[in-house]
């Protein structure tokens, strides 16, 4: 896990960050270019949010790069996607390791290729050991997903006599989630101007600070990144309590 030196803006110390990364589509279609181009240029957004985020002292970002309902997208569009994923697998790994970064990719892998699967393991091993900031993606991922999968594991312990049902609590469930041992997210950011979660990270967004922003995600840069996190640090967080218990502590 990385070194335990969150951001902490005012009070409000800053962990985990996850990103839905919207309006790639809408971007290129404003200058006239596939959508394609704004699933590239997003990437070099991608680059300049993770290199904030380590300078930030971030111990967790998770992005939605694929989400479980994508597969609906026309095939063309999924193919590329695809080439696109595997070659940032390929070209960005060296460059994550380099910066201490660990990678883990979430979801339900079954769905891609042996190709694809290859590499992921691939950069999941080279970074292993790194220390830094843990870069989650998610690819193929749902939040129904996830806690689906952990119910299930849980039943079949539960089959299986090493679990008890009464021993079943919040902690247990954590545990089988896909973003176990990582500090619960903080701040959610969507760009591209829609409001709702997408089925992204349910279990784990329960307490998290919303932050929406009409910018599309190719223009999406570290002065705006920097807005979201000053806005995080400005608000209370009482997680159930009331402000004059917090202003006494």
């Amino acid at each position: 896990m990385p070194a335990d030196n969150p951001t902490s803006v005012k009070g409000n110390a800053l962990k985990h960050v996850c990103i839905i990364m919207d309006g790639n589509g809408r971007w290129a279609k404003k200058r006239f270019m596939p959508r394609f181009a704004g699933h590239k240029a997003g990437l070099s957004s991608l680059r300049k949010i993770v290199s904030a985020s380590v300078e930030q002292n971030i111990q967790a970002l998770t992005i939605f790069a694929f989400s479980s309902e994508n597969w609906r997208r026309p095939e063309k569009e999924v193919n590329l996607l695809m080439g696109l994923f595997a070659t940032a697998l390929t070209r960005e790994i060296k460059k994550l390791n380099e910066n201490n970064i660990q990678l883990r990719v979430v979801g339900d892998l079954s769905a891609f290729s042996d190709k694809i699967n290859q590499l992921i393991s691939e950069a999941i091993a080279l970074t292993h050991n790194n220390t830094g900031l843990i870069l989650n993606v998610a690819a193929n991922y749902g939040g129904r997903w996830d806690i689906t999968q952990a119910t299930q594991k849980i039943a079949k312990n539960v089959q299986q006599g090493t679990l008890l049902p009464e021993e079943i609590n919040e902690n247990t469930i954590e545990q089988y989630l896909s973003l176990k041992d990582q500090p619960e997210p903080d701040l959610f950011i969507r760009t591209g101007g829609e409001k709702r979660i997408s089925n992204f990270v349910l279990w784990q967004l329960a307490y998290c600070e919303f932050y929406f922003t009409d910018v599309l995600w190719p223009d999406f840069n570290k002065k705006i990144f920097l807005e979201a996190i000053e806005s995080f640090s400005s608000r209370q967080r009482r997680f159930g309590r009331t402000g004059d218990q917090l202003s006494k502590q």
